[in-house]
């Protein structure tokens, strides 16, 4: 049997979630168990801050803890940089800091005002003067895929065909339907966050763990060992969903 590997669904600016599902961890694998965060760390949610206070704080403390980058990782980083970068796979009438995606409510956990009748370069100017540098190297240093044994951890998915190591950035973030529709083997089981459903699914050639906690839904943790996969509970370990489509 391989060794336990953890990983955690999108958080999105949850950090009570977060401490929930890093206690249950601890209670299963101990403190050094090794953990893999799925990307979107802040957005929507109203600690954003704290959420990276805790991550940067492991990090430093070189706790055996991998971090993938999210497509919300991304925008706010690409926020901080001068000039401001926007990321062209979004709708036109989309920005991050737009209520839908939650930017605005991540600079409102540093004390950031990004109302709608501010200039962005003054929201920027306060940003760039309110966010640790440490959280912006963080946001900077985040790994786009993870992996380990027959499991390959990412943000969004991987675009079915290509080589795993020729796998494009804005796949790896942002990929949805045309990864989700295929239900034939994939080179490894693809672990993977950023589209929300109502309880963490194995689907066979791949796995969800994002529960929708930026819409105030329960955090998920899961542990694997091999391609078998567990769900983290209060009372223990649960078998994953399972929704085998036949190829």
């Amino acid at each position: 049997m391989s060794d336990p590997i953890y990983a955690i669904g999108d958080i999105h600016g949850q950090q009570a979630e977060l401490d929930r599902v890093l206690a249950l961890i601890e209670a299963d694998g101990g403190v050094d168990a090794p953990v893999v965060f799925l990307g979107d760390y802040t957005d929507r949610g109203p600690d954003s801050r704290a959420v990276l206070d805790t991550l940067v704080a492991g990090q430093q403390a070189q706790r055996n803890w991998t971090f993938l980058k999210g497509n919300h990782d991304r925008m706010f980083e690409w926020f901080m940089q001068r000039p401001i970068l926007h990321d062209p796979y979004m709708m036109v009438e989309l920005y991050w800091l737009h209520p839908r995606l939650g930017g605005d409510t991540t600079l409102a956990s540093y004390g950031v005002d990004a109302g709608p009748r501010r200039r962005e370069k003054d929201v920027q100017a306060d940003a760039r003067a309110a966010v640790p540098k440490s959280h912006v190297t963080f946001l900077e240093g985040l790994k786009l895929s993870h992996t380990v044994g027959d499991l390959m951890f990412v943000h969004a998915g991987i675009r079915p065909g290509v080589p795993l190591d020729q796998q494009d950035e804005e796949d790896l973030l942002w990929i949805r339907n045309e990864f989700h529709d295929v239900t034939a083997p994939h080179p490894k089981v693809i672990v993977h966050g950023h589209t929300p459903i109502r309880t963490a699914t194995h689907y066979g050639n791949r796995v969800n763990l994002d529960t929708a906690a930026g819409y105030g839904e329960p955090l998920t943790a899961a542990v694997f060992e091999g391609t078998e996969g567990w769900l983290l509970t209060e009372t223990g370990r649960k078998p994953l969903h399972r929704e085998v489509v036949a190829a």
